[in-house]
């Protein structure tokens, strides 16, 4: 897995220092940042997917899902620095006429970004950036609802590091690189952490299954981290966002990437419908699957999966 995305972000990379400027670089007006300023943005969002049947004779079953997505951003520019803040939250779910009511997105994000360049007219930046994740509700195995698999802050990940960025006053192209971030993983929910889900040191039992020790509810990492993003209009009204991260701890497995790479199409159809179809993919050594033991009623450890997740949906956004 660790040489596959290795091949896979080299090309990629190769392939976008390879597209000519004028595929996704608009050029900043030299105005825009002579005086600073203050921008703050809303977006609201609703996305509804539904099939219905009535006496279908290849059968079928109805369901309905919706997605409410809320953003905020507040951002800052002047000549020489650049401050970006947004915060995300999404929230999915799934009803099927035979099953109970299932969550298909769940996401709280915070991110900051602040960037210096000493030279007023060059696109590099020294640059910091915190990001933070995690989720609002349980999360499960379904159709197993008795036993949570993650929940709020469990897990939570926090970024924080320091390094340059390329193309920060250029909207569609950015790319990122910190020699030195930190990386920690939160579990704070007392079962999950004494299990040792997602990366921490799990609880210490003894002949009598009695704990000695509990399970870690912080790992901490420090590693490489690198990202790249870009929008670009691939026909009239159908916008293209990109964005990918890959981090590497310097200490545990150096150089096995954990992988965040998401793809979205926006199709607009007026001021407030639109379209979405979006691909998410992620991989985390620390995220382990399990499978069936030999014994029966019991798991063992499969180790880390690719995850993958894609959405299909029409709504309307707003702007305010």
């Amino acid at each position: 897995m660790k040489n596959i995305l290795l091949i896979l972000v080299c090309l990629f990379f190769q392939f976008i220092s390879a597209q000519p400027d004028s595929l996704f670089i608009k050029k900043p007006k030299a105005e825009k940042y002579e005086v600073p300023q203050w921008m703050q943005k809303n977006k609201a969002t609703f996305d509804l997917s539904e099939v219905a049947f009535a006496n279908w004779n290849s059968g079928g079953t109805n369901s309905i899902s919706g997605l409410v997505g809320f953003l905020t951003e507040a951002d800052y520019t002047d000549k020489f620095f650049s401050w970006k803040n947004n915060a995300v939250i999404r929230f999915g779910i799934n009803k099927q006429e035979s099953k109970k009511l299932r969550k298909t997105d769940d996401l709280f994000e915070i991110n900051s970004n602040i960037g210096y360049r000493p030279n007023g007219t060059s696109n590099w930046f020294y640059s910091a950036r915190l990001n933070f994740r995690t989720q609002m509700t349980n999360g499960y195995k379904y159709p197993d609802t008795d036993n949570p698999i993650s929940r709020f802050l469990a897990p939570g990940y926090l970024f924080f590091g320091g390094g340059m960025e390329y193309g920060k006053d250029i909207d569609e192209l950015s790319f990122y690189f910190s020699p030195v971030t930190l990386k920690e993983t939160f579990v704070l929910d007392e079962d999950l952490a004494n299990a040792g889900s997602f990366g921490v040191e799990p609880a210490v039992y003894d002949d009598e299954g009695n704990i000695i020790r509990e399970g870690e509810r912080t790992r901490k990492e420090v590693g490489i981290l690198m990202t790249n993003s870009y929008e670009m209009e691939v026909a009239e009204n159908v916008n293209l966002k990109h964005k990918v991260s890959l981090y590497t701890d310097y200490i545990n497995n150096f150089g096995n990437l954990d992988l965040d790479w998401s793809i979205d199409f926006d199709f607009k159809v007026n001021s407030f419908i639109r379209a979405t179809l979006g691909s998410h993919i992620r991989y985390d050594d620390d995220v382990k699957t399990t499978k069936p033991s030999e014994i029966e009623g019991e798991l063992d450890e499969a180790g880390a999966k690719v995850q993958w997740k894609q959405f299909l949906g029409v709504g309307f956004a707003v702007d305010f």
